[in-house]
């Protein structure tokens, strides 16, 4: 409800939303839902539902509208003209925490074990051309990148410019085994 309730009364003319979500993050920790120095990434879940999130915040601001005199600014903010605390003393954050509660539950069930589990195949990536070729750290992360962004295949562009010295027997040693790793 904190979170909630600052995203609407929105103080400032920018960052309310970053602030909303630290506030989540925030009240995760102190009520002992996450360990100290620990960001649960339900941020990144609130993020990925943003259709969703933009309902649940206007299921609660779109009918108080009418309640509310307001005239634009000239920096294109609104300048409230009436008393509004009774609009948002005792809001209902029902929809709220069942939202945030999806999300929680989406970050434990699916993302962070995505997460780990795409971790583990990257350092065993990372592990095999450290291995195998000399390469600079960078320059292995930006080809797991490049693997990445190609399903597993380096693009023309790739191997004529960051990968050219790479030989086609080792070009097809990396794609084959990132197809070993990444889909098993």
């Amino acid at each position: 409800m904190i979170a909630f309730g600052f995203v609407f009364i929105h103080p400032f003319a920018d960052g309310n939303g970053r602030i909303h979500r630290y506030l989540i993050h925030h009240m995760l920790f102190a009520r002992g839902f996450s360990e100290k120095g620990l960001v649960f990434p339900v941020s990144a879940v609130i993020l990925e539902r943003m259709n969703e999130y933009r309902e649940v915040l206007e299921s609660f601001s779109s009918p108080g509208l009418d309640l509310i005199d307001w005239t634009p600014t000239p920096d294109h903010n609104v300048k409230i003209k009436n008393e509004t605390i009774d609009i948002y003393r005792f809001f209902n954050a029902t929809k709220h925490a069942e939202f945030l509660y999806d999300c929680v539950l989406q970050t434990i069930d699916k993302n962070l074990p995505e997460e780990i589990d795409y971790l583990l195949k990257y350092d065993e990536m990372k592990n095999f051309i450290d291995n195998t070729f000399d390469m600079p750290g960078k320059t292995v992360s930006l080809l797991i990148t490049f693997l990445n962004q190609g399903k597993g295949k380096l693009s023309k562009r790739a191997l004529s410019k960051e990968f050219a010295n790479l030989t086609t027997k080792e070009v097809e040693l990396i794609q084959e085994t990132y197809e070993t790793i990444f889909n098993k």
